[in-house]
């Protein structure tokens, strides 16, 4: 898998599914748009810093939210030359999805700069894969979490492991704040 952007300008994203966010992820939910609007701050704080390089793993939730707002602030900071990757795990990820999903995952994979197909096929650690592809290929990890029993808390500890500089949403006190409940148990690493 060949990769010619700047490691050390470079930021992926790892977060939960909507089933596993509170309220499911539901877009009119306030703890949705506050959990989004943390999102887009750390993005802009990091276009800010320096870094023009942004990778969605390209999965169902936080991934194709964090790729949306890439592709708007893309749109807004013209002058930076942002970049979008779109790490898919394997090849046939996304026939599955419907709806508004289906649609952000095309829009995503047809206005990102480069789309990098992992696996070919689906296997049982080809997410893993996805997520040290992700992880080796960036100085930066921002991470929406509500637990760390999860594909995003493994990729969490993978970051720390390797010194990524990691910013964490920590979905639990949003949820708080939002007058929200969150039925998952936190275990915070950091």
């Amino acid at each position: 898998m060949e990769f010619e952007f700047d490691k050390s300008k470079t930021v992926c994203f790892t977060g939960h599914r909507p089933e596993k966010l509170p309220c499911n992820g539901d877009d009119n939910a306030l703890v949705t748009k506050a959990i989004k609007s943390m999102l887009s701050k750390l993005v802009i704080d990091s276009i800010n810093e320096g870094y023009n390089c942004f990778i969605t793993g390209a999965a169902r939730g936080i991934d194709l939210w964090a790729g949306e707002i890439v592709l708007y602030e893309k749109g807004r900071f013209k002058n930076k030359d942002i970049k979008l990757v779109a790490a898919v795990p394997y090849t046939d990820h996304g026939k599955g999805f419907k709806g508004y999903e289906k649609w952000q995952f095309g829009n995503i994979l047809s206005r990102a700069d480069k789309v990098i197909y992992v696996s070919e096929k689906y296997h049982k650690g080809c997410m893993r894969v996805r997520n040290e592809f992700m992880v080796e290929n960036s100085s930066r990890l921002i991470a929406a979490v509500s637990d760390y029993i999860s594909g995003t808390g493994q990729t969490v500890r993978m970051a720390r492991d390797r010194g990524l500089d990691i910013k964490i949403v920590n979905i639990p006190e949003i949820a708080a704040a939002a007058g929200q409940y969150v039925h998952n148990d936190v275990d915070v690493i950091m």
